[in-house]
C-alpha cells in the first residue's frame, strides 16, 4: 500500500514539474495577445501591416544584441557594455569610411566590435574579474570614447543605406537580419555541443568544469559573440540613421536585459531559450509601439520598461522559489 503511495506521490511530483514547464512561456504568449488586443482595441493603426513593419525595425538592434546577451546569460553572465559598445563601433566605421572607403570600413567595424568581444572576455575569464563590474566598466570606457572622438556633432555617412532597403514584403534587410540571428542562436543553443557546454555551465559551472568542459573558453567564446553582435548593430545603426553621435545606444543595455530576462532567460544561469528572448522583445516592442500610437509620452516608456524589468525578475525569482518548493 505505501508502494502505491509512493508511486502517487510520485506522479502528483512529475505531473507538478510538467505544468510548471508549460505556463513559462504560455504566460508570454498569454500577455503578448493581452497587448496586442488592448492597442488593437485602442489604435485603428496598430493591426496595419505598416505598424507591424515598424514593430520589427524597430526590435531588430535591441534583437541581434539580445541574441548575444542571451548565449551568456545562460552561462552566468552579463553584458552591460552594448550599447556604448555598438555606439564605439558606428563611429568607428563612419570615421573608417570617410578614411578608407565602405567596403574596408565594413571589416575594421567587424573587427572592432569582435575585439571589444574579445577585451570583456579576457577580463571575465582570464583576469577574473566579475563580468558585472567588467562590463560596467566597459560600458563608461568606451561610452567616454565615442563622446572623446566623436564630439558633440553627428558624424555623417554616406552610401551605407542597406539596412532601410525593403526587397521583399516592405520587410527593411536590417529586420532580416535580426531574424537570421535570431534563427542561428536559436539553432546554436539547441542543437549543438557549444549551446549545450552553455547551459551546463550557467547551471553549475564547478560541475561542468569537474567533467571536463573547458568552461573559460566556452565562456570567452561567449563574449566575442556578444562583440559580434555589437559590430552587426553598430553597422545596422549607422545605415539606418546615416550618421552617428556619441548618444547613439543610450539605454540600450536596459532594453536588452528586459527582454531577456521576461523571456524566461533566468539571472542565476542554465535556463532561458531565443525564442523566449524573442517573446520578451515583443512584448517590449508592442509595448513601445501602441504606447508611441496613443500619443503617450516617451518618458512613460521608459517607465514601462523599467516597471517590466523589475516584474521580470520578480517572476523569475517567484517561479525558482516555486520550482524548488
Amino acid at each position: 500500500m505505501s508502494d502505491e503511495t509512493n508511486g502517487v506521490a510520485m506522479t502528483g511530483a512529475a505531473a507538478s514539474k510538467r505544468t510548471i514547464s508549460v505556463p513559462e512561456c504560455a504566460a508570454l504568449v498569454l500577455f503578448l495577445l493581452l497587448e496586442i488586443l488592448f492597442f488593437a482595441l485602442n489604435s485603428p493603426y496598430f493591426l496595419t501591416w505598416p505598424n507591424w513593419v515598424n514593430i520589427f525595425t524597430a526590435m531588430s538592434i535591441t534583437g541581434i544584441l539580445a541574441a548575444g546577451g542571451t548565449i551568456l546569460l545562460i552561462g552566468g553572465q552579463f553584458d552591460l557594455s552594448v550599447g556604448s559598445g555598438m555606439a564605439f563601433v558606428a563611429l568607428v566605421f563612419a570615421l573608417a569610411a570617410q578614411q578608407f572607403g565602405i567596403a574596408p570600413a565594413v571589416l575594421i567595424a567587424l573587427a572592432t566590435g569582435i575585439g571589444i568581444g574579445v577585451l570583456n572576455g579576457f577580463l571575465v575569464t582570464v583576469v577574473g574579474v566579475n563580468a558585472l563590474i567588467t562590463t560596467l566598466g566597459t560600458l563608461a570606457i568606451f561610452r567616454g570614447l565615442t563622446l572623446s572622438i566623436g564630439g558633440a556633432s553627428s558624424v555623417r555617412i554616406n552610401g551605407f543605406d542597406w539596412a532601410i532597403l525593403r526587397p521583399l514584403f516592405d520587410i527593411p534587410l536590417s529586420a532580416a537580419l535580426f531574424v537570421v540571428v535570431a534563427i542561428v542562436v536559436g539553432v546554436l543553443l539547441a542543437r549543438t555541443v557549444f549551446g549545450r557546454t552553455i547551459y551546463a555551465i550557467g547551471a553549475n559551472e564547478a560541475a561542468a568544469r569537474l567533467v571536463g568542459i573547458r568552461t573559460k573558453t566556452t565562456l570567452f567564446l561567449a563574449f566575442i559573440g556578444s562583440g559580434l553582435c555589437m559590430a552587426l548593430t553598430g553597422l545596422v545603426s549607422a545605415s539606418q540613421l546615416g550618421s552617428t553621435s556619441g548618444t547613439t545606444g543610450v539605454g540600450l543595455e536596459l532594453a536588452v536585459v528586459t527582454a531577456i530576462i521576461l523571456g524566461g532567460t533566468t539571472l542565476k544561469g542554465g535556463t532561458g531559450s531565443m525564442f523566449g528572448t524573442v517573446l520578451g522583445l515583443l512584448i517590449v516592442g508592442v509595448l513601445n509601439n501602441g504606447m508611441t500610437l496613443m500619443n503617450i509620452n516617451s518618458t512613460w516608456q521608459q517607465v514601462a520598461a523599467g516597471t517590466l524589468l523589475i516584474l521580470a525578475v520578480s517572476f523569475d525569482q517567484i517561479r525558482q522559489r516555486f520550482i524548488r518548493g
